[in-house]
């Protein structure tokens, strides 16, 4: 009897045992999370386009002509014509210096040239009376060559008389000094009363062109080399021979004009590695002033078949290689190294390394991984603002199964 009550009460704990079991498995299957969501990320579509190649390149205003004024003869300043910080034309009177001493040696050269003219008739009379006489033997042949070098002498009084002449017009015509060139001129050194040399040191004033004005533009040998590479290469296509050139002011205000480049000089400074490059540009409104500060962006050419990388979606790697995400066909992510040439505005150009179509992430790279399953949203980047906005479609990648919505960083701001 007691066996038969041990043996039932064994049979029920084990009955419980297993009951227990299935309500702990049970319990487990009812507790497992459901599917996690796939990552979101934002992606932009590449696209295969011809970019416009610009460099922008520091730069100083430049005066397109300078003149500095000193007076051609000494004497004392008699009057100064001009209001300082004016415009004057070529030929405008700017000082006159006393013109008595210049006056008389002009009215001295008159008489003296006067003086070497009343002396040729006599000396050419003699030497027709001398050739008569000469031929008749009347006269030695001695007197015959002096009658002739008295003329050739009265003649050359003359000339040197007339040149004397128009010395002392010169002369008097210099204390009149006027502008050589026109533009702006700059304040007077000396003031009326003030004696002045010819050909001083100092000068009197300077006289600036404004209009047209030119822009003197620092560029490396490096990117000169580059820059004909890339031509030499079929990389980039010359915009033509007239380089339209644009100003960005210290303000970083656009200047209205577009200029064209001039020249560029044909050595290196072995000091700093760089050239000149000058460009020139309209002035009306006397905006632009001789040593000004100003970036000059200069149209070099066109990239065919580039594409631009929006800089928000490229990293560096350890080894400094430009490094972004992208999103295959498949909905997997791909990490690969980009060839970046140059910065065009908020984007990398990119020539090679990329194809026309693919999706590459700019937003949400930093929580996905290579190999990892994502949905790709597609968007565009406002180039002024650079904001994410939605594209006209969606570009959700194929193949993956409904899921819970999930909210961008994008779609949050």
């Amino acid at each position: 009897m007691p066996t038969n009550r041990f043996e039932t009460a064994r049979h029920v704990l084990l009955s419980g045992s297993v009951l227990l079991g299935l309500v702990s498995c049970n319990s487990e299957k009812a507790a497992a999370p459901p599917p996690q969501p796939q990552a979101q990320v934002s992606v932009v579509v590449l696209r295969q386009q011809p970019v416009a190649i610009s460099a922008e390149l520091p730069g100083r205003v430049a005066a397109s002509l300078v003149a500095e004024v000193r007076p051609q003869v000494g004497g004392l300043i008699k009057s100064r014509l001009f209001r300082e910080g004016s415009e004057v034309k070529a030929g405008d009177l700017l000082y006159e210096i006393d013109p008595a001493s210049y006056q008389a040696a002009l009215d001295s050269a008159v008489a003296s040239l006067a003086r070497a003219e009343a002396s040729v008739p006599s000396a050419q009379a003699k030497v027709d009376r001398y050739r008569d006489l000469i031929r008749q033997n009347a006269i030695s042949k001695q007197d015959n060559d002096d009658a002739n070098a008295a003329l050739a002498q009265a003649q050359a009084d003359v000339a040197s008389a007339r040149a004397s002449l128009a010395t002392a017009r010169i002369n008097l015509a210099f204390t009149r000094v006027t502008a050589p060139i026109g533009g702006r001129v700059d304040a007077s050194t000396l003031t009326p009363g003030a004696l002045v040399t010819a050909n001083q040191t100092t000068a009197l004033t300077t006289i600036r062109q404004l209009h047209p004005i030119n822009v003197d533009v620092i560029q490396s040998s490096t990117n000169l080399l580059k820059f004909r590479s890339a031509v030499a290469e079929g990389r980039l296509k010359l915009s033509g021979p007239n380089v339209a050139v644009k100003l960005k002011l210290d303000t970083g205000i656009e200047y209205a004009q577009s200029g064209q480049l001039e020249f560029a000089e044909a050595n290196i400074d072995a000091t700093t590695g760089t050239f000149t490059v000058r460009a020139e540009f309209p002035n009306p409104d006397r905006l632009l002033l001789p040593g000004m500060f100003v970036r000059a962006v200069i149209q070099e050419g066109v990239a065919e078949n580039s594409f631009l990388l929006p800089q928000r979606a490229v990293t560096r790697n350890t080894k400094g290689e430009a490094m972004a995400k992208f999103v295959a066909a498949d909905g997997k992510v791909e990490e690969r190294v980009v060839a970046t040439s140059r910065s065009v505005g908020n984007n990398w150009l990119v020539d090679q390394g990329v194809k026309d179509g693919e999706r590459i992430v700019v937003e949400g790279a930093q929580l996905v991984r290579p190999g990892q399953t994502v949905t790709g949203n597609e968007v565009t980047i406002d180039e002024a603002s650079g904001e994410l906005k939605p594209a006209n479609r969606q570009a959700s990648l194929p193949a993956s199964p409904p899921a819970a919505p999930a909210v961008s960083p994008t779609a949050k701001n």
